[in-house]
C-alpha cells in the first residue's frame, strides 16, 4: 500500500486558474475543465482535484519530473458521484511497474481549503485493475 495526501487553498487556486485560463489545459483534463467549470464553487472542485493529483504523486514517490505531466492524472466521477482516478502516460508505466492494482481517492472541500487522499494497493490482494484504477494509452 502506498499513501498521499495534499491539501490545497482554494483562494490560491482561483486566484492562480482565475487568471491564466491556459492553466486549465496545462494541468486539467478536458473532463476535468468541463466538470469544475460548470459548478458554482468552481475553485473549490478544481482545488480538489488539484489536490488529488498532487497526492497522487506523493503516492507513487515520484512527483513532477520529466516525462509526466499533469494531465497523467485525472479525476472522473461514476454515475454515483464516487470520483475515480485514471492514469495515462509515464505515470501510468509507473504505476504498473510498481504493481498498483487498485487507485482509491477521497475529496473534500471547505469554502478555504481542499483535501485529497489517494492510497494505491499493490499486490494479489487488491481488486483487479478497471473500477477504482483505470489506465489510458
Amino acid at each position: 500500500m502506498r499513501i498521499g495526501i495534499d491539501v490545497v487553498s482554494v483562494s490560491r487556486v482561483a486566484d492562480v486558474f482565475g487568471r491564466h485560463d491556459d492553466f486549465w489545459e496545462r494541468i486539467f483534463a478536458p473532463g476535468e475543465v468541463a466538470y469544475c467549470r460548470g459548478k458554482r464553487a468552481w475553485a473549490q472542485h478544481l482545488a480538489a482535484r488539484f489536490a488529488a493529483k498532487e497526492a497522487t504523486f506523493k503516492a507513487m514517490g515520484c512527483g513532477i519530473q520529466p516525462g509526466i505531466c499533469w494531465t497523467d492524472v485525472e479525476v472522473r466521477r461514476e454515475a454515483s458521484g464516487e470520483p475515480r482516478l485514471c492514469l495515462s502516460g509515464r505515470l501510468l508505466a509507473l504505476a504498473e511497474g510498481l504493481g498498483v492494482r487498485e487507485a482509491l481517492v477521497s475529496l473534500s472541500h471547505t469554502d478555504d481549503w481542499a483535501v485529497a487522499q489517494v492510497i494505491l494497493l499493490t499486490g494479489a490482494e487488491a481488486s483487479p485493475p478497471g473500477r477504482q484504477f483505470e489506465g489510458e494509452e
